[in-house]
């Protein structure tokens, strides 16, 4: 009778065991504070929205903070892989972050889907450490030639540049030069400055004595509006565009009236209750503000939680098929997940419709931007 007690209870335990290893565990590390905070806090709250169960399998979720530091988000990653065992990365908030993350997602075998922008982040697909890797927001090349068909719509001929001394900056540079020559706008003058800086007068001054019919700031968060403040200190009267690095009410908070007219492109949930019936994305776009909202309060939403949110949602589907394939917490789980996401058609995300290939770990089209303006500190929606 004993023996059998023990052997009950040690069958108990088993079974705990193997439902723990059950468990679906996400890794997360975002930028909640740092020069980054205002687009890593939204993203941080938008995992709270996040399925607690796919199928018969809970979901665990493991959020840490990499403070808008490379070094700590390499930490982090390394943490929530070998200490935490997660089978699926979620991050990190900005590019610098998400390039040096890479490394750490192909060499444990882990799939990444990170929340920044630049194309660098999954291209060129023939490394094979890219293979991991995976993002949400729209590509710069796609925002840059929105950019550049509304300068060449509105009579802008000449553009000054000022973006970020990091792989933002550069990324934006090299996909908005491009975009320029398509449409035959001349890049007069090129600027650099970094995130925490709390002066551009050099640069502006230079950018202002070039005479640009519009300049192009290549930022993101609230560090965004500090040349824009500048330019119009120094009475700059040309188009102000920025990128959809900065499609968030903090921007709106830190600029006030110097961001007046701004133009940028932007993924349509930032005004998903202004786009027109027939839009793919308006309902997809309007359940995750609803939810946001709900949970967070009126006007809380922000276009980089929506980035966390497709994340969820590509990681929600990706693990529906992957676990027909393997148990959670096992490397054929990783491989068949991140197959998975491969092979992800017509998803309809915060963001735009996803459609996932062997060639494209980013899997947006033009349906997954609008143009908008900043008019009476809010954004409006530019028919286009």
């Amino acid at each position: 009778m004993k023996y059998f007690k023990h052997t009950l209870v040690a069958g108990a335990l088993a079974l705990a065991g193997l439902a723990a290893q059950a468990d679906i565990t996400v890794g997360v590390t975002v930028s909640a504070t740092g020069p980054a905070a205002s687009l890593g806090i939204p993203e941080k709250n938008t995992i709270e929205l996040m399925p607690k169960q796919i199928g018969n399998q809970k979901v665990t979720y493991i959020v840490l903070d990499d403070a808008s530091d490379t070094t700590t988000a390499v930490t982090n990653a390394r943490k929530l892989i070998t200490e935490h065992k997660v089978d699926v990365l979620l991050g990190s908030t900005v590019t610098p972050n998400s390039l040096a993350m890479i490394d750490v997602a192909a060499e444990s075998s882990t799939p990444m889907i990170s929340m920044a922008a630049s194309a660098r982040i999954v291209e060129p697909l023939s490394d094979p450490k890219r293979k991991w890797v995976f993002k949400t927001p729209q590509n710069d090349i796609m925002m840059a030639v929105a950019i550049a068909q509304h300068m060449a719509a509105n009579g802008v001929k000449s553009v000054g540049f000022i973006g970020f001394a990091d792989a933002y900056g550069e990324g934006w540079l090299q996909e908005f030069q491009k975009a320029a020559g398509i449409k035959q706008l001349n890049l007069v003058a090129t600027e650099r400055y970094n995130r925490s800086d709390t002066s551009v007068t050099g640069q502006v001054l230079k950018l202002v004595s070039a005479r640009p019919d519009a300049i192009l700031i290549a930022g993101s968060g609230t560090p965004a509006a500090l040349p824009q403040k500048a330019l119009k200190e120094r009475g700059f009267a040309g188009k102000i565009y920025q990128t959809h690095g900065v499609a968030n009410n903090d921007f709106l908070r830190v600029g006030g009236k110097d961001v007046e007219g701004t133009l940028l492109p932007a993924g349509p949930m930032l005004v998903a209750s202004q786009l027109p019936a027939g839009h793919p994305v308006k309902k997809s776009a309007t359940d995750y503000v609803t939810a946001y909202e709900a949970k967070f309060g009126k006007g809380s939403v922000s276009t980089f939680g929506g980035h966390a949110w497709d994340a969820g949602l590509l990681m929600q589907a990706a693990a529906t098929e992957a676990l027909k394939k393997a148990q959670p917490g096992t490397p054929a789980f990783r491989a068949a997940l991140r197959d998975a996401l491969e092979q992800v058609k017509d998803l309809p995300g915060a963001h735009g419709v996803f459609n996932m290939s062997p060639t494209d770990h980013a899997g947006l089209d033009q349906r997954g931007r609008v143009m908008v303006t900043i008019s009476n500190g809010t954004w409006k929606f530019l028919s286009e």
